[in-house]
């Protein structure tokens, strides 16, 4: 099979679901259901071994924090890298008004502290229009993205200074589901390239409050769901399995 042809693919015809396993890992598509505390290359180098020495790669970083469907890709099948990050993804999360970190989520320290008891659900819904569409979004320091050709969390590990990049992203749907004292979960819909932690972070901010990310799930790439994920235990148990 030729390299343009790979790059043509649709990408369901690559795409193995739990519990089918692809008799080679010449070109597969693995939907796996990442644990919390992983990163996402945490995973990459776990199933490594096991993938008949083919490459590996994932279809869109996870912070360590998040769980949820982690598209991991193998041998010619990375070629199709371009085609399953430009799909929509949709985010399960949770976010905690009146408390801002320095990394937007639960896993930084608590910078500023505030009263979020005046916030009413009217409020909720009203600043929440303010981040429909097209928006523009601040990174996160503590974040991958690179600045001069280094991660910026490297360079925050050293202390130095950085210029937080601002990106254009959509936000197809925002939907808040329940409430229970300063805790708000919420689902998004919205376009490649988009932080959930900075989306929490600028909503609480826009309240008057702050706000950072307590529990984040990915659900849905596409039409492809968490649902239908191995867990990593799981499916090196199959790999194991089927080659005793």
């Amino acid at each position: 099979m030729t390299h343009t042809f790979i790059r043509d693919l649709d990408i369901e015809a690559v795409f193995y679901p739990a519990p089918t396993l692809p008799e080679t890992f010449e070109r597969a598509a693995l939907p796996v259901d990442k644990p919390p505390g992983w990163s996402s290359f945490d995973v990459i180098r776990a199933l490594r071994p096991l993938l008949d020495g083919r490459k590996a790669g994932h279809a869109g970083t996870l912070d360590p924090l998040a769980t949820g469907l982690l598209v991991v890709l193998t041998g010619q099948a990375t070629r199709l890298m371009e085609k399953f990050m430009e799909l929509p993804k949709t985010y399960e999360a949770t976010l905690r008004l009146g408390e801002t970190t320095d990394t937007y989520d639960a896993d930084g320290e608590i910078t500023d502290r505030r009263d979020p008891s005046g916030i009413r659900d009217e409020d909720l819904l009203h600043a929440r229009e303010g981040f429909l569409g097209v928006i523009e979004q601040i990174t996160p320091a503590w974040s991958a993205v690179k600045q001069g050709g280094e991660r910026l969390y490297r360079k925050m590990r050293r202390g130095e200074a950085v210029v937080l990049p601002r990106r254009i992203v959509t936000i197809r749907s925002f939907d808040l589901l329940e409430r229970k004292g300063a805790d708000v979960s919420f689902s998004v819909e919205c376009s490649r390239g988009t932080y959930i932690r900075s989306l929490a972070h600028e909503f609480g901010q826009a309240l008057g409050v702050g706000a950072h990310i307590v529990r984040l799930r990915r659900a849905r790439i596409g039409a492809f769901s968490a649902e239908d994920a191995w867990t990593v235990d799981d499916l090196r148990k199959t790999i194991r399995e089927r080659r005793a």
